[in-house]
């Protein structure tokens, strides 16, 4: 694996929020306010741990979402004290929360004396996100198992789907920039059996500039470097991107494949449909007018009567008829509308890749700043903006297994060969990971027992 130079991690901020011409104190913290268990300066170890602090966000969220600028500026007091950039995981976390906050906050206009005293301590909030090369990006997904996991799942699943045709039409809306691709055309290369592969197809949506992880090169540069890796394995690969956006449920990318018949266009064609990551950018907010399901007269709590977007998507691929589609994403609710429950959803879902991080990551080292900076990024997402601007959006393996059942997909699950795969491959990395085999035998990776990503595997019923 390629290794990255190392510079030291620069601080989030460094000074206090807080300054001393702040019209704020510590002595102020008691009494102006009589909270309950609210500490002095010199009791804050007692909110060290990841419960208080959690604790802590959700009484300042609800401050701020009330205007309440005197108790919000306490316990962001607090928060900056006890939080800083550069402790332990549990506070780097409460970090990555207390600037989303803080964002939440100057958009809205709220608690203008706490900008003030932002803006007298010079702290830059602002998320410096890497733009990767090929090189850099291959790596730096190659350092945990959070995307690996699914590729490899994927690749399994795919191999076993088109075995026996000789045309095979991927399409890939993925976060990962086609990282997964070299992967698959390595196990495509490998695999024995008659009819030979004629030819790849890989038709992919460019629909992600916005999103970490942002790669610094266009497309067509990704493409021509994708088709000279198929060709040195005997591949003929044909590379084709269509502009889309995940704002309007990729429905112009749709459109499009089917305009330019670009599906099922030459005969012995397995139309293979790859989502990683990618589906819960579809706009769609917590849904709350319960339909029956397709299969049965029992209502299920996940679709509208009014028809989302995330719904329109699912229909549009089923009629594409593909021979499989795998869908893998993060495995957490981040869609409701209220914002203490995003926070602790968000909270108790985004501690993992800052504990993972201390397993593969050095201290002070470029991937490390870059990989925090991906997930304070996602925070921010969450808890600073609403409407549009919110666009991560997850959705629980559950929900999107009743999406697939309602728009006429079966579940087709992963073999013995495919877990053996994914054991394998977790067998490189820490301890920590593990692997469970849930109903209809989807695939979920887990960290110390908790879910962390699932992989799923469909075909039309």
């Amino acid at each position: 694996m390629m290794q990255f130079s190392e510079t030291p991690l620069q601080p989030i901020h460094q000074i206090p929020l807080f300054s001393s011409t702040s019209s704020m104190n510590k002595n102020q913290i008691n009494r102006s306010r009589p909270w309950p268990g609210f500490p002095t300066s010199k009791g804050l170890g007692s909110f060290g741990d990841a419960n208080c602090m959690e604790q802590l966000l959700v009484h300042c969220a609800n401050a701020i979402e009330s205007n309440d600028a005197t108790l919000a500026q306490q316990i962001l007091w607090v928060l900056n004290n006890i939080a800083p950039p550069d402790g332990d995981s549990n506070q780097r976390l409460a970090c990555a929360f207390l600037r989303a906050l803080i964002v939440r906050a100057a958009k809205s206009g709220t608690c203008n004396k706490l900008l003030a005293a932002m803006a007298n301590a010079h702290c830059n909030l602002a998320v410096d996100n890497h733009k990767f090369s090929v090189i850099e990006l291959a790596s730096f997904v190659d350092l945990t198992p959070w995307h690996r996991f699914g590729f490899t799942a994927a690749n399994a699943a795919i191999l076993e789907a088109v075995e026996g045709y000789s045309v095979i039409h991927i399409v890939d809306l993925s976060l990962t920039h086609c990282m997964q691709i070299p992967t698959l055309i390595e196990a495509i290369a490998n695999r024995v059996e008659v009819p030979p592969l004629l030819k790849l197809k890989l038709t992919i949506a460019g629909a992600t500039e916005d999103i970490p992880p942002m790669l610094d090169l266009s497309y067509e540069e990704l493409g021509a470097k994708l088709v000279n890796f198929a060709r040195s394995r005997n591949i003929i690969l044909e590379f084709r991107v269509l502009p889309s956006s995940y704002t309007d449920g990729f429905a112009s990318f749709m459109e499009q494949l089917r305009v330019q018949h670009l599906v099922y266009a030459e005969s012995g064609e397995a139309l293979v449909v790859n989502c990683h990551m990618m589906l819960h950018y579809i706009p769609e907010e917590t849904l709350s007018s319960p339909i029956p399901s397709a299969d049965s007269n029992t209502l299920c709590p996940f679709e509208s009567s009014t028809s989302s977007l995330r719904t329109m998507f699912l229909k549009a691929l089923r009629e594409l008829d593909p021979t499989i589609v795998v869908l893998v994403d993060e495995d957490a609710d981040l869609t409701s509308n209220n914002l203490v429950c995003r926070l602790r959803s968000a909270f108790n879902y985004l501690w993992i890749p800052y504990d993972t991080v201390d397993t593969f990551l050095p201290r002070g080292s470029k991937q490390r700043q870059w990989y925090e900076a991906d997930i304070c990024w996602k925070i921010e997402n969450v808890i600073a903006y609403e409407g549009m601007q919110r666009v991560e959006r997850l959705e629980p393996k559950s929900r999107w297994v009743q999406r697939m059942r309602n728009a006429n997909f079966r579940g087709l699950g992963f073999g013995e060969e495919a877990v053996a795969e994914v054991k394998g491959m977790l067998d490189e990395h820490a301890a920590g990971w593990g692997l469970k085999k849930e109903e209809e035998d989807h695939l979920v990776l887990t960290w110390k027992g908790h879910n962390v990503v699932f992989a799923t595997a469909w075909a039309p019923a």
